[in-house]
């Protein structure tokens, strides 16, 4: 059975993001496997707020007794969708269809609408989930910079460092378009942050349907991977080898998947079982994901309930 209750150690441990620079360069590299940097703005946040972890094993016990009772959202969820585009280069200021396209795959990926939502494989077929959360683009902000990139101190976040305040982020999902550097390709924050700083960056290069030149990563399930975290979501792996995401019907996983592994995939994790690769929360290709459980539904639904860290958005 998998424990929900944190120690404040445990959760300074379990974000990681495999990302193995511990200052993110501001040099744009080309991106070859995903890399998200969650770990490190959630380390940086630990430091400047000691309370965080706190709060974290509030929402985790609030979580599990929601998940016991049966406490969770019925009915539909809309989300109000905020986009922050932050821009030196044309190519970095993008279109209003680009941005749609990625509310689009938000509302697929979400919805379990997606076109290749029925490639998951039967084994993992009773589990996949219609999470029943949809996402409204209600207004884009655009600003010219002379950043080249912005790495993830939260600097695009901040007016008064060059980028934008969030808006109304207890009500509405903030999100940063820019460039990243580093071969980050996005990072969101875990609700117990502060508002200041809530909402997901996601690279301009991987936001929406972005055009085969940013293959693998072109088809916006960034964003999709990203706003799980921001719902409550850990990786598959639980951040660790054979480690914890905190979902009962995710399979363990020895650590993170890259490419498109072929199913069955066999753990080594014992006893010996198939990960689920397919999920939003590997690290596989754009093309080899194509769902969320009703495990991971549970978890991302608590957080709207009365009660709930993101019960402001509304029921």
């Amino acid at each position: 059975m998998k424990k929900l209750i944190l120690s404040a150690t445990t959760i300074f441990l379990m974000f990681s993001c495999q990302n193995d620079q511990s200052e993110i360069s501001t040099e744009k590299n080309a991106v070859v496997q995903r890399k998200c940097a969650t770990q490190d703005v959630f380390d940086e946040q630990l430091k400047a707020d000691p309370i965080l972890a706190i709060r974290m094993n509030q929402i985790e016990a609030f979580t599990k007794n929601a998940l016991l009772t049966k406490r969770l959202v019925n009915g539909k969820v809309v989300i109000p969708v905020i986009v922050n585009v932050l821009y030196k280069t044309a190519a970095e200021n993008i279109s209003d269809a680009q941005i749609q396209s990625q509310i689009d795959v938000l509302n697929k990926d979400f919805t379990a609408t997606n076109s290749d939502f029925s490639s998951t494989p039967s084994e993992f077929a009773p589990v996949a989930a219609n999470v029943g959360i949809t996402f409204e683009l209600v207004q884009i902000i655009r600003k010219s910079t002379t950043k080249t990139s912005w790495g993830t101190r939260d600097a695009m976040k901040k007016t008064k460092q060059g980028g934008l305040n969030p808006t109304s982020p207890t009500t509405n999902l903030n999100l940063w378009v820019c460039t990243i550097g580093g071969g980050i390709l996005g990072y969101a924050q875990f609700p117990g942050g502060s508002s200041a700083t809530d909402g997901v960056v996601i690279d301009s290069h991987y936001f929406g349907l972005s055009g085969t030149e940013n293959y693998p990563y072109n088809l916006g399930r960034t964003a999709t991977h990203e706003v799980g975290h921001w719902m409550n979501l850990r990786h598959i792996w639980g951040d660790a080898s054979c480690g914890n995401d905190l979902v009962a019907d995710t399979p363990v996983a020895k650590t993170s998947n890259f490419g498109v592994p072929v199913y069955p995939y066999v753990s080594t994790c014992l006893p010996a079982h198939n990960e689920m690769t397919m999920n939003y929360m590997d690290y596989t290709d754009d093309r080899g994901m194509c769902m969320f459980t009703n495990g991971q539904k549970s978890r991302m639904t608590a957080l709207f309930v009365s009660g709930g860290a993101r019960s402001a958005f509304g029921i």
